[in-house]
């Protein structure tokens, strides 16, 4: 006989379910202190009173000022050419940014870019005077060890050299430069004019110029240098000096007219031209500030600017 209980029924089996929160891994945790949690530590606060806004920009400009003179007195200067000395290869109105550091003074190191000058380098150094000729270091804008001349390096310490027409003869060699005949503008600002250019022969690695005629009847003992510190028009390069002259042999006063620069007056070697502004060519007749806006347009040679000098 069967009996139906009302309680009997399916019965449910409870289930207990174990909740665990998911946190990031962290070393902290994994390497703390029985495993615990490091407490959280206070926030250090900065001493002493705020920083104004004029105080950081006060800081900023120092160390920007510092870092800037730095720069200037071991690494780069930037300069202007005046004259025309060194025409064309660099024109009046160039400015030039020249590497100090490559000449610096010492040992040179391997892993530094620093060499020893080699004859073709055109350098800036600072003006020696003429000893030959001191009245003529009287003029302002020529004073010794305070003007700034750029130059190519033509004699190395120890070299003999002699002058023979257009060409420069360096310890019985003629020295391998590639001759231009071009004449000078009025103005004395303008680039040189070009009228005989002849085909560049092998190992002719720079231009220098010269008046069309002229140059060929010219010996050693045309200068002042050759006459008073030369033997039988033959000049020897001290130990320590250079000797140098300008692309422009017809208008360059250079070491043939006052003597060598020594090794401690060189500055470093011309890079390239960062700006070129046309002296020669005619400024804006517009007001101020016009003027100068329309002349730096119009003036500056766009096409020089980043021109290596070689």
């Amino acid at each position: 006989m069967m009996t139906n209980n009302p309680s009997s029924g399916p019965t449910s089996i409870g289930t207990s379910e174990t909740k665990t929160e998911s946190r990031p891994f962290s070393l902290s945790r994994l390497f703390g202190r029985n495993g615990h949690n490091r407490p959280p530590q206070a926030e250090t606060k900065p001493k002493g009173p705020p920083k104004s806004v004029w105080r950081e920009y006060f800081e900023s400009a120092v160390v920007t000022v510092i870092m800037a003179l730095f720069g200037m007195t071991f690494i780069v200067q930037a300069v202007k050419v005046p004259t025309g000395s060194m025409q064309n290869t660099i024109m009046i109105g160039d400015h030039l940014l020249v590497n100090k550091f490559i000449f610096a003074p010492g040992a040179t190191l391997p892993f530094l870019p620093q060499r020893e000058i080699k004859r073709g380098d055109i350098i800036v150094f600072k003006y020696p005077g003429n000893h030959y000729d001191p009245k003529r270091d009287e003029r302002p804008d020529n004073k010794p060890i305070v003007t700034n001349y750029v130059k190519r390096v033509i004699g190395l310490p120890g070299d003999h050299i002699r002058i023979e027409g257009r060409h420069v003869i360096v310890n019985g060699q003629v020295l391998p430069e590639h001759i231009i005949e071009a004449v000078d503008k009025n103005d004395n600002k303008s680039p040189l004019e070009i009228l005989n250019n002849s085909p560049r022969k092998p190992g002719e690695a720079y231009d220098v110029y010269y008046h069309p005629g002229s140059g060929d009847d010219r010996s050693s003992e045309d200068y002042d240098a050759f006459r008073i510190e030369g033997k039988n028009g033959e000049l020897v390069v001290p130990a320590g000096k250079y000797f140098m002259m300008g692309d422009n042999r017809e208008n360059s006063e250079d070491s043939r007219y006052w003597g060598f620069v020594p090794r401690q007056l060189v500055i470093g070697r011309a890079m390239f031209v960062y700006w070129s502004y046309d002296e020669s060519a005619p400024h804006s007749d517009a007001p101020f500030p016009l003027n100068a806006i329309s002349d730096f347009i119009y003036n500056t040679r766009w096409v020089r600017t980043g021109t290596m000098v070689k």
